[in-house]
């Protein structure tokens, strides 16, 4: 017997009392109502903890309930939660923020901080405890990384005999590095989290499976994306748009070293005016290296706003997922962020 909010046909209803003795009988009354001994689906129609009694309704038909076409991605779970509270998988309660399913994207600079090279862990612990803030609120991050901190294909091709793809796949290699050494941080502060990379990497990932990396989000995971797109010539920004418009997520936060997108570069030009919102075209006509025009274009026929915003403030990665206003909104509003179709 699976309790939950959804609604099913119904064949009876009944009362059950709170007691041992009639609890016990459940099993055999529902499953006289039919000899093809059935699965019975039943939700909670009521307080349980009313004049301690469980009102059930069940139903004959041997299928899950059906999923609320509005809300599709709000799985619920089985709950004998009291008044019919709405939860999901993982117990907690649907979140009200902005975005409830997010692709946060960081570049392997990043991760090294104040380094030039490597990993800086006070950087990751960081990313990893404002993730978790926000995945206790009921909402799924997914995240892709960049591998620039250790290898940077588009730099080294030509170099030392070097081809572009080869050079490409290397740097795709050092994305799976940062992914690993992200997971380790993450799941030391107890956020379960899943590494999957674009090309089979057995002993260390599991392969990119779309359906597999969006049932992990929806039990409360956190997925790493690595190994970029999996083929040369793409970028990691390529990458972080290409895997938000597979998993249906809402926007693309794309933590930088600024605040955002500046009407011209702030480090020439101290009186640079941080923008608020940009439209795709704004970013494409005027040339401005937000990301590179695969992945700009790719967010823009496929709807998914991006958000520029300072992966070193404190605070700021959180605030991002939550939808507070932050950085620069592309291809949305403040308030009314893109609809994705």
């Amino acid at each position: 017997m699976a309790i939950s909010t959804s609604f099913v046909p119904v064949l009876s209803s009944i009362a059950i009392s709170s007691s041992s003795s009639s609890s016990s009988s459940w099993s055999s009354t529902c499953s006289s109502l039919s000899p093809l001994k059935p699965h019975y689906h039943g939700w909670v129609v009521g307080n349980p903890s009313s004049n301690g009694r469980l009102v059930i309704q069940c139903s004959s038909s041997g299928r899950a309930p059906t999923p609320d076409p509005m809300n599709v991605r709000q799985h619920q779970m089985s709950s004998m939660a009291p008044f019919g509270v709405t939860m999901n998988e993982v117990g907690m309660s649907k979140p009200s923020y902005k975005w409830q399913r997010v692709l946060l994207k960081v570049s392997g600079e990043a991760l090294a901080g104040d380094h030039m090279q490597n990993i800086d862990p006070k950087v990751t612990m960081s990313i990893a405890r404002e993730v978790a803030v926000v995945t206790r609120l009921g909402i799924e991050v997914a995240i892709v990384v960049g591998g620039g901190n250790i290898f940077r294909g588009s730099s080294w091709a030509g170099s030392s005999g070097l081809d572009r793809s080869s050079a490409d796949y290397i740097g795709m290699l050092a994305t799976v590095m940062n992914a690993i050494f992200l997971q380790a941080t993450m799941e030391s502060i107890g956020i379960p989290t899943r590494v999957q990379t674009a090309f089979r990497m057995s002993e260390v990932a599991e392969p990119y499976i779309r359906r597999r990396a969006v049932r992990h989000l929806e039990k409360g995971r956190v997925v790493i994306f690595a190994a970029g797109t999996g083929n040369p010539f793409f970028t990691t920004d390529t990458a972080a748009a290409l895997r938000c418009a597979e998993i249906n997520a809402e926007v693309v936060l794309k933590a930088t070293n600024v605040d955002g997108v500046y009407d011209e570069d702030p480090r020439r030009n101290p009186n640079a005016r941080l923008l608020d919102s940009l439209s795709y075209d704004d970013v494409t006509s005027r040339d401005l290296s937000v990301m590179d025009m695969t992945a700009i274009t790719l967010c823009e026929e496929n709807n998914i706003p991006v958000v520029v915003f300072n992966l070193s403030k404190p605070g700021n990665i959180s605030r991002a997922i939550k939808g507070e206003s932050i950085g620069t909104v592309i291809g949305g509003t403040r308030n009314s962020p893109v609809a994705r179709t």
